[in-house]
């Protein structure tokens, strides 16, 4: 039995999702009472979940989702979940979690020591903050809360598999995204794999 309090879902209301590319899908947009976290933490269910559904833990990131920020690689990486996620039938949890947790404010801080010259973890933890703050406990409670226990995990990160794994959701196999590069974010994906072992093969676009 998961060792967290349930969590019920609250209201449920479809809405029509058009990005900026064309493409488009309908999703439900699922909220939640007693969240752990106390986060206005929302799920969209894409298409027809099966079993073993598709499921993305995309954790909230303004400057990259909203403003098309070349320093990181969420906003693609949000886009393409939300395709592949509807293709197959699943879940994309969108998670309050600004800056890996540490929210906006402190986030633009961290950029700020990036550009010196510290990577993306040690800006953070320059500023006396953990280098990865978030926890994914609300993230179980609403896939409890959804019936959807058993998963694959469309991740590059292997601590989200090991949180869901450790609250008692079964991750069968974790289903790396898309490699999204620019200019200004080689050496934030880099320290993803250095410093997290996110399994994004660097190698092979020349990078060591």
């Amino acid at each position: 039995m998961p060792d967290f309090p349930a969590a019920t879902p609250r209201a449920r209301v479809r809405v029509p999702l058009r990005f900026h590319d064309g493409y488009s899908v309908d999703a439900d947009l699922v909220t939640f009472h007693g969240l752990v976290d106390g986060q206005e933490h929302v799920a969209l269910v894409l298409g027809e979940p099966g079993t073993r559904p598709l499921v993305r833990l995309h954790s909230e990131c303004l400057t990259g989702d909203l403003f098309g920020s070349a320093r990181c690689d969420c906003g693609p990486q949000l886009r393409e979940a939300v395709e592949r996620v509807a293709a197959r039938g699943g879940v994309l949890l969108y998670l309050r979690q600004e800056g890996r947790g540490i929210g906006l404010y402190n986030k633009l801080d961290a950029y700020a020591l990036q550009d010196q010259g510290l990577d993306t973890y040690e800006a953070n933890t320059a500023l006396g903050l953990p280098e990865d703050d978030r926890d994914y406990t609300a993230a179980a409670q609403m896939l409890s809360a959804l019936s959807v226990t058993d998963l694959d995990l469309l991740s590059n990160n292997p601590d989200k598999a090991d949180q869901l794994r450790a609250l008692g959701i079964t991750v069968h196999d974790r289903v790396p995204t898309g490699i999204f590069t620019t200019a200004h974010n080689v050496r934030y994906l880099r320290a993803k794999v250095l410093q997290t072992q996110h399994t994004l093969p660097l190698a092979k676009l020349g990078v060591s």
